[in-house]
C-alpha cells in the first residue's frame, strides 16, 4: 500500500513534466485554442489539473484529520468550474500556469508521500453515487494520478485535431 502512494507520486510528477514540456513547445495560439464547442482548450486542460489535484489532496487530508468523512465532488463544483472559466484562463499566462503545474508536484508529495497503510486503507463513503465507499488509496490512484495521465492524453487529442 505505502508503494502504491510512492508510485502514484512519481507516476503523477513524471505526467506533469510530460505536460509542461509539451506545453513549452507550443505556441500560445495552440495552447488556447479550442478543438470544438464543449471541448477544453490545452489551457483549460491544464488549469483544471492545477485546480483538481489539490482539490483531492485537500480531500485526503480531510480524511485524515476525521476518517470516515463524506469526500468528493460532481462536474458542476464551482471551483471546479471557475477554474476552467475563459475568464480565469485568460487572465493567467502560460508560463504562470507552467509554474503552478510545478507547484502541483510538491503539493502532490507533499500531501500524499508519508500516510501510513492504515490512512490509506481507511474507508469512506463518496458525494459521487458511482464511487460508493472508497479507501483513500482509490482517491489517489483513480483521482489523482489517473486523473491527470488522462488529461495528458486530453492534450495530445487536442494537438492531433489542431494539425
Amino acid at each position: 500500500m505505502i508503494r502504491m502512494a510512492q508510485y502514484a507520486v512519481i507516476s503523477t510528477s513524471e505526467s506533469i513534466d510530460r505536460i509542461i514540456e509539451t506545453v513549452r513547445g507550443l505556441s500560445e495560439e495552440t495552447i488556447r485554442w479550442k478543438p470544438a464547442e464543449g471541448e477544453w482548450s490545452i489551457m483549460q486542460i491544464l488549469a483544471h489539473v492545477a485546480e483538481a489535484l489539490p482539490y483531492w489532496v485537500g480531500e485526503i487530508n480531510q480524511l485524515v484529520q476525521t476518517p470516515g468523512k463524506e469526500w468528493g465532488r460532481n462536474h458542476l463544483h464551482e471551483p471546479r468550474l471557475q477554474a476552467v472559466s475563459h475568464e480565469t484562463v485568460d487572465a493567467i499566462s502560460v508560463n504562470e500556469m507552467i509554474q503552478k503545474l510545478e507547484d502541483v508536484k510538491q503539493l502532490v508529495k507533499d500531501g500524499i508521500a508519508n500516510l501510513t497503510p492504515e490512512q490509506l486503507e481507511a474507508e469512506a463513503p463518496s458525494r459521487n453515487p458511482n464511487f460508493g465507499t472508497k479507501p483513500v488509496s482509490f482517491i489517489i490512484d483513480h483521482l489523482i494520478d489517473q486523473h491527470v495521465n488522462k488529461h495528458e492524453g486530453q492534450i495530445q487529442r487536442n494537438l492531433s485535431k489542431r494539425q
